[in-house]
């Protein structure tokens, strides 16, 4: 049975703030006079647990039963929703079911797993194989091999000193010798790079400083969300934003007992879908994080045409390194591969370990004389053909595992018989061999392999090596065809309103690339590709001191969208994007050389003399620019589902990839301009009727009549408030403007909610309509 969907408390609209020691509970005090005055009804913080001192983002966790003390600790917490209370406003929070910091020192439920073993009452906390190992959890944190740094370890007391990491000794062991205390220990500390190749916990993607928590385990579930449950009960807060639910073993079962602890309040999932993907039916939840809508809106920004142009002018730029990033598929197949066998070879190791244990043993003929090497290439071989992030235990698994992928897979081995081992991995991933606690295990790490993997090969490698469009380089995006017609953005629009109509939405987060406003500059590249390809070969005329041709492409789009910047900011974020790449250096195979020729390249190309000329050719489409940043953010307002509005885009916010986003920001902004003065008016209107918004809101599309009518993109709210937006301006202006378009707006008298001077009735001349504004947010009043 379906559980019924939350619905106490649905916000209206959130206002995203990033929580750090410089930015503490008292500090978002601060400012809800302010957020309040905007029109938002909750407030949305990052996670407010205590986390790893000095972290700027809450994210690794390390005591679930405390409210982090740097913030301000649970006085601070309280007084803050008391505060927000005083000005209408509740509070959303983040929470970290999956993953907790890999620090012993701070984690006290680690800390007890590591002096006791797996005797700990906390052991079950952990996703640790004990199996493996020798028994002994693996911890990735010297400087090189043991024996250049046993010299380092020190014992004091019952402590194992290292550095500034502190581990505790089991008992009556401090007195052996050095090599003989390691031996005995439940841990061993071993060289950072074996973190690849031999770990034996589960970790957050490859971040071996963050360990995986079983909260599959009702007791654990219980010990790590009793202080969040407490302050939903007591109203301290009114609703959770769940962070990763992929990695969990159980996801569906896990939202069923968070809805029921909860008593249903609003919940959404940081959930990615793949294009075309459906949120799971049965999950107890509000909806999705918002980025399959942030996907669909910046797509109704984006021309077909020109994306196809730009992506033929990308690779002749690129030749030959497009052999690397030209095609999308064939990109991320490459970067799967290339996961699978470098940052997780310790997962697919513990899942072919699984696997074989489970031949090995199981009673089926169908399943034995499998050699482990054959599992390891079935397996492979199916999670890279995997288009969507995890099958779930209330989902059709055939549909993810196809059987297209299975006789794919099957190619990768001569011997046709030794082709039977895709059909072994297959059959227990669909649970054709029934429910036997090995099987089970196997399919959860499976999900678990397969999520960390689409994660790491797509969001994390292929969005950096695949960049004819920075813009369309972004979580759950599709860069490979980026565009959505109207039509599209109009059905999607319409599926979210009649099946999860309190999901959130988003355009900016901390965790995007690019905020909207640049991604919305980036868009319109598309419009004018062979201008663009003009201006580079000006300002790549020379080819001096150029790295790459794929970097350098990616550098001059990111000076573009981002606009003048300081050279440090741009160096920062193209670092960081070839190491994510991992084709000519990587975070753990860095080559200085190279990462010197790119702040080289950044200094005096992008952010130099050249960088002028990309410069003005912006500000000669600062008018398109300006159309895109505001239809972004009306769209976003005003479209169903709970806008969340990330700080400080309530006016021009131009930012890149983390930590650049995180940046603190002013309250109020310096300079709100029209997008402030557009953000403001649809927040208060949402607030002032929430009930054109909310779950038994109509969402109505309308279509303009004209020669430029597809240039035009409107829609209504339960016949009360009117959206329209300019589309493409670019092709637009070229195509002689809006001419005799006009766009027939349904019966009644309609007031412009920023201008309200301003009043329609009837067939409106499109171009009368978005006089001085490329956009109208309209209200009926009679």
């Amino acid at each position: 049975m379906t559980p019924e969907r939350p619905d106490p408390a649905v916000p209206t609209a959130t206002y995203r703030l990033q929580l750090q020691p410089e930015f503490p509970f008292e500090a978002a005090a601060a400012v809800v006079p302010y957020l309040a005055s905007l029109g938002v009804s909750h407030l949305h913080l990052s996670p407010v647990l205590e986390a790893v001192p000095g972290s700027p983002h809450g994210y690794d966790v390390v005591d679930h039963a405390r409210v982090r003390e740097e913030l301000g600790g649970e006085e601070g917490l309280r007084a803050l929703a008391g505060t927000a209370r005083e000005h209408g406003l509740g509070l959303v929070v983040d929470i970290v079911p999956n993953h907790m910091a890999m620090a012993p020192r701070h984690n006290r439920a680690l800390w007890e797993v590591l002096r006791e073993g797996p005797k700990s009452p906390y052991a079950r906390w952990f996703d640790i194989d004990w199996e493996a190992q020798g028994g002994q959890v693996l911890l990735p944190v010297l400087g090189g091999p043991l024996g250049a740094e046993l010299e380092r370890l020190e014992v004091d007391g019952n402590l194992l000193r290292y550095y500034d990491h502190v581990f505790p000794l089991r008992e009556a062991t401090e007195d052996l010798p050095m090599p003989q205390l390691l031996d005995a220990q439940w841990y061993r500390p071993v060289w950072w790079r074996l973190a690849r190749t031999d770990l034996n916990y589960r970790r957050f993607f490859s971040i071996s400083e963050l360990i995986g928590v079983r909260v599959e385990d009702p007791e654990v579930f219980e010990a790590t969300h009793a202080k969040i449950l407490a302050l939903l009960h007591e109203g301290v807060i009114d609703g959770l934003r769940v962070d990763h639910p992929d990695g969990l073993a159980d996801p569906d079962a896990y939202l069923l007992r968070l809805h029921e602890a909860t008593g249903g309040r609003w919940t959404v999932v940081e959930k990615i879908l793949a294009d075309g993907e459906p949120l799971p039916a049965s999950w107890p939840v509000a909806g999705t994080t918002g980025y399959d809508a942030l996907r669909h809106i910046d797509g109704l920004f984006t021309d077909p045409a020109g994306f196809g142009e730009l992506l033929g002018q990308y690779r002749r730029f690129a030749a030959p390194q497009t052999d690397r990033g030209g095609d999308w598929e064939a990109t991320v197949r490459r970067a799967a591969y290339k996961v699978l066998t470098h940052e997780l070879a310790t997962e697919i190791d513990r899942l072919t370990r699984v696997a074989t244990r489970v031949c090995v043993t199981s009673p089926e003929p169908a399943l034995r004389d499998r050699a482990p090497w054959a599992l390891r290439t079935a397996l492979q071989e199916l999670l890279v053909r995997l288009e969507v992030y995890r099958p779930y235990a209330s989902g059709d698994a055939a549909r993810i595992v196809t059987e297209e992928a299975a006789a794919e897979a099957r190619l990768a081995f001569v011997v046709p018989e030794e082709a039977g081992a895709v059909d072994v991995v297959r059959d227990l991933v669909l649970g054709r061999y029934g429910d036997e606690p090995g099987h089970v295990e196997f399919r959860t790490r499976f999900a678990q392999t397969a999520s960390a993997l689409r994660a790491k090969s797509v969001e994390d490698t292929a969005y950096y090596r695949y960049v004819p469009l920075l813009s369309a380089t972004e979580v759950g995006g599709n860069p490979g065809s980026p565009a959505v017609p109207p039509e599209d953005f109009h059905a999607y629009c319409a599926r979210v309103q009649r099946d999860w109509p309190a999901t959130g939405t988003v355009v900016s987060t901390h965790d995007t690339k690019r905020s909207a406003d640049v991604r919305a500059a980036l868009a319109v590249l598309t419009e004018c590709p062979q201008r663009w390809a003009d201006v580079l070969a000006e300002v790549t005329r020379t080819g001096e001191g150029v790295p790459d041709a794929q970097l350098a492409w990616a550098a001059w789009q990111t000076v573009f969208g981002l606009g003048p910047a300081a050279a440090e900011r741009v160096q920062g974020a193209l670092l960081k994007h070839v190491r994510e790449a991992g084709l000519y250096t990587s975070w753990t195979e860095q080559e200085p050389p190279y990462e010197e020729a790119v702040a080289s390249f950044v200094t005096a190309g992008p952010c130099g003399a050249p960088g002028e000329r990309v410069a003005a050719f912006r500000d000669s489409l600062a008018q398109h620019i300006r159309a895109n940043v505001l239809g972004t953010a009306l769209l976003h307002l005003t479209m169903p589902g709970v806008p969340d509005v990330y700080q400080g885009t309530e006016a021009e916010y131009l930012a890149l990839v983390d930590p650049d986003n995180r940046r603190p920001v002013s309250f109020p902004p310096s300079d709100p301009g029209d997008k402030g003065a557009l953000t403001r008016a649809a927040l208060r209107l949402r607030a002032r009727r929430p009930e054109v918004f909310g779950d038994s809101a109509t969402y109505t599309p309308l279509t303009a009549e004209g020669p430029a009518a597809a240039h035009c993109v409107a829609f209504v709210r339960s016949g009360a408030v009117l959206t329209a937006v300019t589309r493409l301006s670019l092709r637009l202006a070229e195509a002689g403007g809006w001419r005799e378009t006009v766009l027939a707006l349904p019966p009644g008298r309609w007031v412009d909610v920023v201008d309200p001077g301003r009043e329609f009735v009837g067939h409106v001349r499109v171009g009368e309509l978005f006089e001085g504004v490329p956009v109208a947010l309209l209200e009926r009043v009679g």
